[in-house]
């Protein structure tokens, strides 16, 4: 049974993130357009699960079979979109050397990037609702210890709220629009 276990901020983070990115860019830099950081452990000064999470953004699903080969090839496995429409999971691959991951596809349009990247910039520009979502996370892990369904809906409606307050005030500037 796995234990949630929320951490405080740990600036190595992002540097953990480029030892992933910087592994993985050679191999699919001619399908994918980014590999994006999203995800708590993005955030400057945010306590979170000690786990890096990422999107790698392709220009459409037209180009998902290429990458799923290629990510294939590096023993990575199609796992497919846990319920979340427009994000592709993949799972196994090289993990030996790198911090714990999760890794995502998602094509340029699909909103949950844009969610998932209109939350990661606003918590990282408003300190208040950056410090209000710690609380909560480390609330809902010492309530749902070994639950994480029950952790992951218990943030859903922040992340949310967030996400729809960052869009209205980004809306003439989009990324990958």
């Amino acid at each position: 049974m796995r234990t949630i276990v929320i951490e405080p901020y740990n600036p190595e983070w992002p540097n953990e993130f480029a030892k992933i990115r910087d592994f993985l860019w050679p191999h699919i830099k001619d399908i994918a357009i980014d590999i994006v950081h999203i995800g708590s452990t993005s955030v400057p000064g945010l306590a979170a699960k000690p786990i890096i999470d990422f999107d790698i953004v392709i220009e459409s699903y037209d180009d998902f079979p290429r990458i799923a080969e290629q990510l294939k090839k590096l023993g990575y496995e199609h796992d497919g979109d846990g319920d979340v429409p427009t994000r592709e999971r993949f799972k196994g691959g090289p993990r030996e050397g790198f911090m714990a991951y999760n890794m995502y596809v998602c094509p340029k349009d699909s909103m949950v990037l844009l969610a998932q990247i209109l939350f990661r910039d606003y918590l990282r520009e408003h300190k208040e609702a950056r410090d209000e979502y710690a609380a909560l996370k480390r609330s809902l892990a010492e309530k749902y210890r070994h639950d994480i369904d029950s952790y992951v809906d218990g943030k859903h409606e922040f992340i949310i709220n967030i996400a729809n307050t960052a869009l209205e005030l980004r809306k003439d500037s989009l990324p990958y629009r």
